[in-house]
C-alpha cells in the first residue's frame, strides 16, 4: 500500500473503473456496502466521479483509503484507462480525498483476488473437472475490453500477476477464422484478442462475417447481436456468436498453459454471463482443449464462469486485507 498506517476497521473506497462504468462502494469494518454504478462518459474525470459517489453515499464522513481496480496497466500508481480519456493518478487522488493510503490495480488483479472468496453458487461450471488445491488460479474474459490475471500462492501466501493479454496477437485455428483476421488485419493492422473478444469485438466479428459470406447484414450494436444469435433469427448473428465462443475456449486455452492454471480458469467480464448455457453447448471446451501432445493435461483443467457481479469488490477486499497483515508484519 502506498505511505499511510492502514488497519482492517478503516473505512475503505473500493473501485472498478472500466471504460464505459466506473462502480464504487465503502467498506466498513470490512463490510462491503451498496455499489453504485455511474457512467464514465457522464464525467470529465475519476475524481469527479469520486466526489459524486461520496457526497451520494458518504456526505459526513470520509475514507481512510482507497483501493481501486482500473481497467488498464498501473505503473507508479498511475493508470490510463485503455478504452476512455481517464487517468487515474493515485498520488493526485491521494491529495485530493485526504487519504491515508491509496492503491491502484489492475481490474483483473481485482477478479484474480476473489477466486478463493467464491461460492459454488457463484460460477456456472463448464465441465466436470475438478481444481488442484494450491495452483496457479486463471481469471480472464470480455467486456469493453478484454483482461487476464493469474493468482498464485507461494507457501500458501497469495499473489497476483496481472498480464495485459487481451493486447496480444489473435490465434487462428481454422481457415474461415484465417479470413475474418485476415479483414480485420486490413481495418486494424496489428488483431489483437481484444479486437474479436469484447463488445466492440462481436460487432468487429458481425462485420467480417457479413462481408466474407457476401451478406447485407443491418447493423447491430453487441447486446443486439447476442440477442439475435440467442433467439435463433439470424444466420449472421448466430455464427457471430459461435466464432466469439471458439475464439474465446482458444485463448482461454493458451493463457491456462501459459499459467499452468490447474486451479481453474474463471471467466468473468460482462459479456459472457448472458450466454453461459449456449457457451457450455458451443465449440469453447473443444477449443480450449485442443493443444496438440497437451490436450490430456487441459482436459482436466475446469472451466467456470463467474455468475455474481460484485467479485471485483471481494477481490478488492482480500487484496486490502492481504495488504493490512502485509504492513502489519513489516517491522
Amino acid at each position: 500500500m502506498s505511505s499511510g498506517h492502514i488497519s482492517k476497521g478503516d473505512c475503505v473506497l473500493l473501485g472498478d473503473i472500466g471504460g464505459t462504468n466506473a462502480r464504487f462502494a465503502l467498506m466498513n469494518n470490512g463490510e462491503i456496502g451498496a455499489i453504485d454504478y455511474l457512467k464514465v462518459v457522464d464525467f470529465a474525470g475519476v475524481a469527479d466521479a469520486i466526489a459524486t459517489f461520496l457526497e451520494r453515499h458518504a456526505p459526513r464522513c470520509k475514507p481512510d483509503a482507497a483501493v481501486l481496480g482500473v481497467a488498464g496497466p498501473v505503473e507508479n500508481n498511475c493508470c490510463t484507462i485503455t478504452n476512455s480519456r481517464w487517468v487515474v493518478d493515485g498520488a493526485k487522488l491521494k491529495q485530493a480525498f485526504r487519504l491515508g493510503a491509496i492503491e491502484l490495480r489492475n481490474d483483473f488483479e481485482a477478479v484474480a483476488w476473489s477466486l478463493p472468496e467464491l461460492r459454488p453458487q457463484d460460477v456456472y461450471p463448464l465441465g466436470e473437472q475438478r481444481s488442484i488445491a494450491g495452483a496457479p488460479m486463471l481469471a480472464l474474459g470480455p467486456g469493453t475490453g478484454f483482461g487476464a490475471a493469474c493468482l498464485f500462492f507461494s507457501d500458501g501466501i497469495p499473489f497476483v500477476a496481472a498480464t495485459e493479454a487481451g493486447h496480444a496477437t489473435l490465434p487462428a485455428t481454422s481457415d474461415r477464422e484465417e479470413q475474418v483476421i485476415a479483414y480485420l488485419r486490413q481495418r486494424f493492422g496489428h488483431v489483437s484478442v481484444e479486437r474479436v473478444l469484447s463488445g466492440t469485438g462481436l460487432e468487429n466479428l458481425y462485420q467480417a462475417l457479413a462481408c466474407i459470406g457476401g451478406v447485407t447484414a443491418p447493423a447491430r450494436n453487441a447486446a443486439a447481436i447476442t440477442k439475435a444469435a440467442l433467439e435463433g433469427n439470424c444466420d449472421i448473428c448466430q455464427a457471430t456468436l459461435d466464432m466469439f465462443c471458439s475464439f474465446l475456449g482458444a485463448v482461454a486455452g493458451d493463457l491456462a498453459l501459459t499459467f499452468s492454471a490447474r486451479g481453474g480458469v474463471y471467466i468473468a467480464g460482462g459479456i459472457v454471463p448472458r450466454f453461459t448455457d449456449y457457451l457450455s453447448r458451443s465449440s469453447f471446451r473443444k477449443q480450449f482443449e485442443s493443444k496438440g501432445r497437451f490436450e490430456p493435461y487441459l482436459r482436466d483443467i475446469p472451466t467456470r464462469v463467474i455468475v455474481r457481479t460484485d467479485e471485483s469488490f471481494i477481490g478488492l477486499k482480500a487484496f486490502f486485507h492481504h495488504m493490512v497483515s502485509g504492513s502489519q508484519r513489516r517491522p
